[in-house]
């Protein structure tokens, strides 16, 4: 398998099963270290970024989601346009990504959410606008009645610049009808992603790991986004997402480790040969293990973030937000560059 990955040929469904099979842990983050640099160099890249979360009004209520509530419900909230932009005006430090998503308001029109991005392209014409999930984006075409590709366009003509990779959680249908039943299913989830590659909007992918699913739900997942990304090459980054646990939420007897995190990290990099980067997410792996993902593939850690919702509210122990200082200084301990970016991976300084 290593020497698959060290000549440049590409790794199978077989050869990724073994990886993730294999206690050879420091073998596989050399490779992926080996695949890493020859994309990269030393390069880590990292964002001035804010996340907003609109509202944690949903119509769906996913069993491993912390975050959601129903109309009404003790702790529910909705954001006006105006209140989004106070909050955007009261950030502190300067950013030039915008990450937005939230729960599927069963009151808001489709207008709501092409008048916010319009008001904060407005506000702020220079950000990169990264927002709505493949679950929001669905929701939004039964609101507008113009079809997939139709809705897309009219998102982007407002400002839109790019879609996050989350919702995917795990394709498999049968964990995914344990997991999220509501959700949309796994091939819709692909078939939003395409279309907006088709429309010149990029995008993120992810994997939410360590709950229910197995190594071949995994590595299925993985091989199912290295399809698409054959045809279209939209995706930019994949994000492996390290389930935060909440005691009954669902019944799981395993938890992801560091061991895992970082197992995750390297497969994903070794089979992900098409994606440009793989992500050490550290609002969800914690800042010390997003280091050492460094080591295994990764080539991203995200950014400033400054108010992050969803894993919080599922129990991560992380920092809410931070500093560019304390990103650059976490990439530069690990003996790396780092390397401010935007939402689209354009170097940048601001």
């Amino acid at each position: 398998m290593f020497d698959k990955a060290y000549s440049g040929k590409r790794l199978d469904r077989d050869d990724a099963l073994a990886l993730f099979n294999s206690d050879d842990l420091f073998g596989m983050g050399k490779a992926a270290s080996f695949i890493a640099e020859n994309l990269h160099g030393k390069k880590v890249y990292y964002t001035r970024n804010r996340h907003i979360n609109p509202t944690n009004v949903c119509v769906n209520r996913c069993k491993f989601c912390a975050f959601s509530r129903s109309a009404g419900e003790d702790g529910a909230y909705a954001m006006t346009i105006g209140e989004i932009l106070a909050r955007l005006a009261a950030t502190s430090s300067p950013f030039s990504e915008l990450h937005i998503v939230g729960g599927l308001h069963p009151d808001w029109p489709f207008s709501y959410y092409l008048d916010m991005i319009s008001e904060i392209k407005k506000a702020y014409p220079r950000i990169q606008i990264k927002a709505f999930t493949a679950v929001e984006i669905d929701h939004f075409t039964k609101l507008s009645g113009l079809g997939l590709r139709g809705t897309l366009s009219e998102l982007k003509s407002r400002g839109l610049d790019m879609l996050p990779g989350g919702g995917a959680e795990i394709f498999d249908s049968n964990v995914r009808g344990r997991l999220c039943p509501e959700k949309i299913p796994a091939a819709r989830w692909l078939e939003v992603h395409e279309a907006a590659h088709t429309l010149g909007i990029k995008t993120n992918a992810t994997m939410l790991y360590g709950h229910i699913e197995t190594y071949e739900d995994r590595v299925d997942h993985l091989m199912a986004l290295r399809a698409l990304q054959e045809r279209t090459g939209g995706f930019q980054a994949f994000i492996p997402l390290s389930y935060q646990p909440i005691s009954g939420a669902i019944d799981v007897t395993r938890y992801p480790s560091g061991i895992d995190d970082l197992k995750t990290m390297a497969v994903s990099r070794l089979v992900l040969d098409n994606f440009p980067h793989i992500k050490a997410y550290w609002i969800m792996l914690g800042e010390k293990i997003c280091q050492t993902a460094l080591y295994f593939g990764a080539t991203d850690i995200d950014g400033t973030v400054v108010e992050e919702k969803i894993a919080h509210s599922a129990g991560a122990s992380s920092a809410e937000m931070l500093t560019t200082g304390e990103m650059i200084n976490l990439i530069t301990k690990a003996q790396k560059e780092p390397v401010e970016r935007n939402a689209t991976y354009e170097e940048v300084s601001i």
